[in-house]
């Protein structure tokens, strides 16, 4: 039937799907930059300083020879044990759902008036950050469900290194992606030494404001890139010594850096570095540019 058709029939027929597509995409756009989801995606910021501010504090009693498991699953279960706890499960999720979905919004349709690199490395970035929030979110959801339990962080994280490490070429992949997450952390704590977070912020106008941002953030970045420095090296060390049982996550590359000298001390600054991260995140959802 398409082949009776005449060149003009399927040119006008193109024309109309092209037109219905673009038409879609144009109310995506709208509706991704609407200021409803802005307020919830700044939300979105808030939860996950929450969250870094519960692992922080995990971290610290974990030095002080307490229990608990410092990673995200951790303090998703410290949030669940909280008065009103599902409805800040609840709420958290939607809040790093919405800043998933901004993030996606921001890697498909913005940073196209930029040269072709930085449009490249911006819309990467906010691929990567779409994807981190929607880990937190599904975390968040499978605890307001019921389903979620921070004990079982360890043995997932092994059974998934176990199951990669058994798949054709996952080894190679594992040790990639441990230097991946390693690199990262050094990214990290150079952007906290470099102060270059502040460019994601409009600044208070108050000096003695300012100064306590800026304290917070490069406390907080150092802290993070070095938590995920000793993550990634700890995934691509247990895959090259074919021991998945090492690759124990975020909990377990702080319980190892515990297990150093001076090992308790290191592990309470980091906490403490975590818990000015968390902070800096909660200022964040009201300082950050929110570029569209």
């Amino acid at each position: 039937m398409w082949g009776k058709l005449s060149a003009t029939q399927r040119s006008h027929g193109g024309t109309a799907i092209k037109k219905e597509l673009k038409q879609a995409a144009d109310t995506a756009e709208t509706v991704t930059n609407s200021r409803s989801l802005e307020l919830l995606a700044r939300a979105g910021f808030a939860a996950s300083g929450v969250l870094h501010l519960l692992v922080g504090l995990i971290a610290i009693r974990l030095a002080m020879g307490g229990s608990g498991s410092a990673d995200f699953s951790g303090a998703v279960e410290e949030l669940s044990a909280q008065p009103a706890g599902p409805f800040l499960l609840w709420a958290s999720f939607a809040a790093c759902a919405a800043l998933a979905l901004w993030q996606v919004s921001d890697a498909i349709f913005d940073y196209n008036h930029l040269p072709t690199k930085d449009k490249a490395g911006k819309k990467a970035k906010a691929a990567a950050q779409a994807v981190v929030f929607t880990g937190l979110a599904l975390t968040l959801m499978s605890f307001a469900m019921g389903s979620g339990s921070g004990g079982d962080n360890k043995k997932t994280a092994t059974d998934l290194t176990i199951a990669v490490m058994k798949a054709p070429g996952g080894v190679a992949l594992l040790v990639l992606v441990g230097v991946g997450i390693a690199v990262t952390g050094v990214v990290y704590a150079i952007r906290g030494l470099r102060k270059s977070f502040e460019k994601q912020l409009l600044m208070p106008s108050s000096h003695t404001a300012r100064t306590a941002v800026t304290v917070l953030g490069v406390a907080g970045y150092v802290a993070k890139g070095t938590v995920l420095l000793l993550t990634g090296m700890l995934i691509a060390i247990a895959t090259l010594r074919a021991h998945p049982e090492e690759s124990t996550g975020l909990d377990g590359g702080l319980r190892a850096l515990r297990d150093q000298p001076f090992g308790v001390y290191l592990l309470a600054a980091v906490g403490a570095g975590l818990i000015c991260y968390g902070v800096y995140m909660v200022v964040r959802a009201r300082l950050a540019k929110m570029e569209k």
